[in-house]
């Protein structure tokens, strides 16, 4: 059966990616959203260190992108809404918030960790994307 033909086969004719991988990575998005909500003055205080304008209004902006893309994710609701938030956060956060490359010392090694995972999640929510984009 191809996939065309799977995915009209289905009662709804949506065929979501697997349960567990939603679970996973919208979960662990939720944390994340979660987490920047409970410190967001220091994620304010750290985006301004970065010289971001406007921290204090695009922070908590991207915190709720990213929290309402985990839901959609988790509950396959608005899915290509939900994963192009997610697509969004990552490739607008990741190069502004965790450069590596002005960084020195430890700080360098963290910021090269954090710049490889987002770089992960991101290509797992291009690839949540595509998915919806089949639908």
């Amino acid at each position: 059966m191809s996939d065309t033909q799977k995915l009209k086969s289905t009662p709804t004719g949506r065929n979501p990616p697997a349960l567990l991988g939603r679970l996973l990575f919208g979960g662990m998005l939720a944390v994340a959203a979660i987490n920047s909500f409970r410190g967001l003055e220091g994620q304010i205080a750290y985006a301004e260190s970065k010289n971001i304008k406007y921290a204090n209004y695009l922070v908590p902006f991207s915190s709720g992108m990213l929290a309402f893309g985990s839901a959609g994710i988790v509950l396959w609701r608005f899915p290509k809404l939900a994963t192009g938030a997610v697509v969004a956060f990552f490739t607008a956060v990741t190069p502004i918030m965790h450069d590596f490359w002005n960084a020195s010392g430890q700080e360098k090694q963290n910021e090269l960790n954090h710049f490889i995972k987002n770089g992960a999640m991101l290509g797992a929510a291009i690839a949540f994307l595509r998915r919806a984009s089949r639908q």
